[in-house]
């Protein structure tokens, strides 16, 4: 009896190997990836800017930021180019630092209002994400900024997810 039980057990086993679902990556095809980064530049419009900022980021863009900003930047009056599934941001006008502290995300708004780009349901921010010295979303060669220093960004691109 005990012989029939371990068989059982085996082939148990054996069924809940061969039935455990595999999750594959999902993966879109070139134009919809395309079309998510052509729909962020109509998003960003003709007058975006890409805040440097202090602090901790914020869960998601809906949530307020309560970090300093650090910098500016003006984006191109037309933010990017997109091509596979890549967007190539144009250029970023270099700005002094208005504020000195330790970058540590970024922000892309609307607009250069401060207040509305990190106000909680902001419908001015359209992308957050890292800021670092290497393996951050932006990287630059020291996180360090002190107020009036010229801060520049030389390019960045987003690739869209899925491909």
């Amino acid at each position: 009896m005990l012989k029939f039980r371990t068989s059982v057990l085996t082939f148990l086993a054996a069924i809940l190997v061969f039935a455990a679902p595999s999750f594959a990556t999902v993966q879109y095809t070139v134009g919809h990836r395309n079309n998510a980064m052509s729909d962020l530049v109509t998003a960003i419009g003709s007058t975006g800017y890409l805040m440097i900022v202090s602090g901790t980021e914020p869960a998601n863009v809906a949530t307020a930021d309560t970090g300093t900003v650090l910098a500016s930047l003006p984006i191109a009056a037309t933010a990017g180019t997109v091509s596979g599934g890549v967007l190539t941001f144009g250029a970023f006008t270099s700005e002094a630092a208005v504020a000195t502290g330790t970058a540590t995300h970024f922000l892309i708004c609307t607009t250069s209002s401060t207040a509305n780009c990190t106000a909680a349901s902001s419908t001015t921010r359209i992308i957050q994400g890292t800021v670092g010295t290497s393996g951050a979303d932006i990287n630059f060669p020291s996180t360090s900024i002190t107020s009036g220093e010229t801060i520049s960004v030389t390019s960045y691109t987003i690739t869209a997810a899925g491909s």
